[in-house]
């Protein structure tokens, strides 16, 4: 389904959306930093890297409405992961900044360091400085006051994975000092094309900012992806070319037909965004309230010890569990199962039950033993439990942030239940760690982006078929209660 141009949300707008809307004296502030990695490091991708084709950078929008500050983290990676409870809690502790006004976001860029193996705890917790400092930088460049206005449009198509209905939407939040544009952060559905496969660079979204700064010096771009978990760009001709897939093709080194297709889609974007911005808006300008929960989401029943134990029989007795990339990570939830059977450990009926460690296993609260054993990796301020979820109420907009890769329909649903209502901006990839949020398409089938549950977070079980209900659900009465204030 293409979701076509949204600039006229609310035409007959809910009371609630209008209601104790008063005029602030807004400020707002951007900053941004370098967080390349010049040492060899294992990416999402699986390769190690070999230099830096691009550098990629976090970038930092905070506005202020005379009473707190909202801030928004744009950063060129998969997710932020390691870094976030540390930054979350040097936030609050010296800047007076709750995590529910910390929006972390990622391009979901598979060309970068990727935080949840061991050997790259110290670049993940080096990020943490980097982005406080790059916050504080942004609170120093504050100005004002600004107006922020809120617009949509189709963008570069998009296929998803399940035969779903797609989302192509590109959304932007351009914020304007006078006539004078400070900065523009933008949004669409999608997996990243990358420009290379063993070279650090920031894939078409990154090169989509690029190009929007490019055309307007001095003003800050941010993209952040939306729910686009199964979705992925329709990939040009060149880059097919590129992996051999084109016969009789003009002679070029394949990493120039990758670049070039990498920055080919990023200005379609760029050209999508700027066609936004030159179009009407929505001015959204307004006082900031903010929320975060965590969202209980269901799982599904194990499988009996016999079964685990037959598949016990295709890898080694003494595995143990075993990081990303190692050849038996995607066995690690058949280890994790025999040891609820043979601790005699309750199965999570909900994914609250379990917390995450930085290596991305899903730990059962009541199991001590383990828990213990990866104390090290656990946050005690904090934890990474699933599903956390913030909300916003900016001016008369409606926003929300989703943790992990969230499945496009998910984000298709909450946008057509709210965006009758009010001005909605939707990202997903919030905070630490991508686990997938699937659809129930997607779980009846056991698609990839079910089982990942299980294969990359050692889960004893797999998702309920109702997920995809409750992720709407819970996401819209938590839109509702905050605009109702």
């Amino acid at each position: 389904m293409r979701t076509g141009i949204r600039l006229l949300w609310g035409v007959c707008v809910a009371c609630v959306v209008v209601t104790n809307v008063h005029a602030v004296d807004m400020k707002a502030g951007v900053a941004k930093a370098i967080i390349s990695n010049h040492e060899p490091m294992v990416m999402v991708n699986g390769r190690v890297s070999q230099g830096v084709l691009y550098d990629i950078y976090t970038r930092v929008l905070v506005l202020n409405d005379g009473e707190s500050r909202f801030v928004f983290v744009a950063n060129d990676l998969n997710c932020l992961d390691v870094a976030t409870p540390i930054l979350r809690e040097r936030v609050q502790a010296e800047l007076g900044i709750g995590p529910e006004r910390l929006i972390i976001l990622a391009t979901h860029n598979h060309n970068a360091p990727i935080q949840i193996v061991p050997d790259n705890f110290a670049y993940g917790r080096r990020l943490a400085d980097t982005i406080f400092n790059t916050i504080t930088e942004a609170i120093d460049n504050e100005r004002g006051p600004v107006r922020l206005f809120l617009g949509a449009a189709e963008g570069p198509p998009l296929v998803s994975m399940g035969a779903d209905v797609v989302d192509e939407e590109v959304q932007l939040l351009q914020v304007k000092d006078g006539d004078e544009t400070i900065a523009m952060l933008f949004s669409q559905a999608t997996h990243p094309l990358q420009a290379s496969q063993d070279m650090v660079e920031p894939g078409h979204p990154g090169y989509a900012v690029v190009e929007i700064e490019r055309r307007m010096p001095g003003v800050m771009a941010l993209f952040g992806a939306s729910a686009g978990g199964n979705q992925f760009p329709v990939v040009p001709q060149a880059y097919r070319a590129s992996r051999g897939q084109e016969e009789g093709a003009e002679e070029a080194c394949p990493q120039e037909r990758r670049e070039l297709a990498a920055r080919a889609l990023g200005g379609e974007i760029a050209d999508t965004v700027m066609a936004i911005a030159a179009g009407d808006m929505r001015d959204v300008t307004g006082p900031i309230t903010a929320k975060m929960e965590v969202v209980p989401l269901p799982l599904g029943n194990p499988i009996s010890k016999e079964e685990a134990l037959e598949l016990a029989e295709e890898f080694p007795d003494d595995v143990g569990f075993v990081p990303y990339p190692h050849a038996h990570r995607g066995t690690n939830w058949v280890r994790m199962l025999l040891r609820y059977y043979e601790k005699d450990i309750p199965f999570p009926t909900c994914i609250t039950d379990m917390v995450c460690t930085d290596d991305t296993y899903l730990i059962h609260k009541e199991d001590t033993e383990l828990l213990q054993r990866y104390d090290d990796v656990i946050h005690d301020s904090f934890p990474c439990i699933y599903e956390e979820v913030a909300v916003a109420r900016i001016g008369p907009m409606a926003f929300v942030a989703m943790q992990g890769e969230v499945c496009a329909p998910i984000g298709l649903r909450v946008k057509e239940k709210i965006g009758a209502e009010a001005p909605l901006l939707l990202f997903a990839y919030f905070a630490e760690h991508n686990l997938y949020i699937p659809t129930r398409n997607i779980v009846e089938r056991d698609l990839y982006q079910a089982r990942v549950l299980q294969i990359q977070y050692a889960s004893p079980v797999p998702w309920s078929v109702d997920v995809e209900d409750e992720m709407v659900g819970h996401v819209v009465r938590l839109i509702n209660e905050i605009m109702e204030q």
